[in-house]
């Protein structure tokens, strides 16, 4: 007794009790906009709590686990190289091919649409090619497995939640596209808010080439950002909207393709569509950020520094940063990354956190902003969910509307929970 009494000290000293308070409150809220509070999914919270930090400690402080997320950064250098093969030769020098003049201002050549955000494309592709070949079935429907054991949802909640991790929210969807008529109100609420806290496949090398530079092992963070993010928007929405979510699966998945060329034709169609989007959402929100802040230019100066939208957003969220355990004088950067994310879109959020000068934010708190930045709870993604929810079931319209908006607020909710264990544990 009287060496454990000090091991276990020396142990909590490595923990940050204040994260506790974020887990504890986003917890609270979620119950207190309970649709029955009495009906607290006592079982699925403890699970999908210790799942949480049972993923943290095993990816992020076991040596050998933590080497190979890690070493994920090779497939990101290999499929950025590959990427930048064939954006060479489509584009030339302006893909980063070899320009055919002298370059006095190297970071002037970047051009994000021809050299970065093809790897959407490429991305998207891979995936489809891979669902063909069983490769990534197979994951998905091992973790679908892990999530109906564990926290006791239906086969249906469990494949398509699993799915759009890797697939995205419609395509996660698609996946389930047979049950999406018999799933009740509590499992489509579950389907939605899984799809606003995590990201997709198609975009995670793109968001750790984007955070590389700042941040070591990109592509493993935001992998296991969002697979803690899917245990976590469980638990948040089951208390939300609690209520039967059994319904298993039987029929096969809707989401098949003829041949390997027919996966990389329709990986390719997908991707595109997303390369466009993401080009036409950069280009608009820029512009009203900078049309905001022209206009509040005019204000008075607040603390000896105009007033900004980034500045106006940082107050808002910073309290909600510093719940996470961003120190508060680290928050109002940090929230302001956070506001920008909600309020627009997560990688506008990665660009600017990219762009921060070195130190402005500690590691602790980069990874705790990152991890709380990883999902799709923004308007354009619920605009994007209804769209694809309505096609595939047009009936059911009037339910999913309410629900994916109510889903903005348990999505958001749910990465701050994975970014509150992230601060809690001694994973940096």
């Amino acid at each position: 007794m009287g060496r454990t009494l000090p091991y276990l000290t020396g142990v909590w000293a490595h923990f940050h009790p204040q994260s506790l308070l974020g887990i504890i409150a986003i917890l609270l809220v979620a119950w207190l906009l309970s649709e029955n509070r009495r009906a607290f999914p006592l079982r699925t919270v403890v699970a999908g709590l210790a799942v949480q930090v049972a993923l943290a400690l095993l990816l992020l402080r076991v040596p050998a686990a933590r080497d190979g997320l890690f070493a994920l950064n090779g497939v990101v250098t290999a499929l950025t190289e590959a990427t930048k093969a064939g954006t060479s030769f489509v584009f030339g020098f302006t893909g980063g091919g070899e320009p055919p003049f002298t370059v006095t201002n190297p970071r002037g050549m970047v051009s994000f649409a021809f050299g970065v955000l093809p790897l959407v494309i490429v991305i998207s592709a891979l995936s489809a090619l891979f669902w063909h070949w069983r490769i990534l079935s197979v994951i998905v429907k091992a973790i679908a497995f892990a999530l109906r054991k564990l926290l006791g949802v239906g086969g249906a909640i469990g494949l398509g939640g699993a799915a759009t991790v890797f697939l995205g929210n419609v395509e996660g969807l698609l996946v389930i596209r047979p049950y999406l008529g018999k799933l009740n109100r509590a499992e489509l609420f579950v389907m939605f808010t899984v799809g606003m806290s995590v990201v997709a496949g198609t975009v995670f090398v793109l968001y750790a080439t984007i955070l590389s530079p700042v941040l070591p092992g990109a592509l493993g963070h935001i992998l296991i950002a969002s697979m803690m993010s899917l245990f976590a928007a469980i638990v948040v929405a089951r208390i939300m909207v609690p209520g039967d979510a059994a319904t298993d699966t039987a029929e096969e998945s809707e989401l098949k393709y003829h041949s390997s060329m027919d996966a990389i034709s329709h990986g390719t169609e997908v991707g595109l569509k997303i390369y466009w989007q993401i080009i036409a959402m950069l280009v608009v929100v820029v512009a009203i950020v900078a049309l905001a802040n022209m206009i509040l230019a005019h204000l008075p100066a607040v603390w000896g520094a105009p007033v900004t939208l980034q500045r106006m957003l940082g107050w808002v969220f910073a309290p909600v940063v510093w719940l996470y355990g961003v120190p508060w004088s680290e928050a109002g950067v940090a929230g302001s990354l956070l506001g920008t994310k909600t309020i627009l879109n997560e990688l506008i959020a990665y660009i600017n956190l990219s762009a921060l000068p070195a130190g402005t934010l500690d590691p602790r708190s980069m990874l705790i902003i990152v991890y709380a930045m990883c999902g799709f709870a923004n308007f354009s993604s619920a605009g994007i969910v209804i769209a694809g929810m309505s096609a595939l079931e047009p009936a059911r319209r009037d339910l999913v509307v309410p629900l994916v908006m109510k889903a903005i607020l348990s999505g958001t909710m749910a990465s701050g929970l994975t970014a509150s264990m992230i601060g809690l544990l001694p994973v940096t």
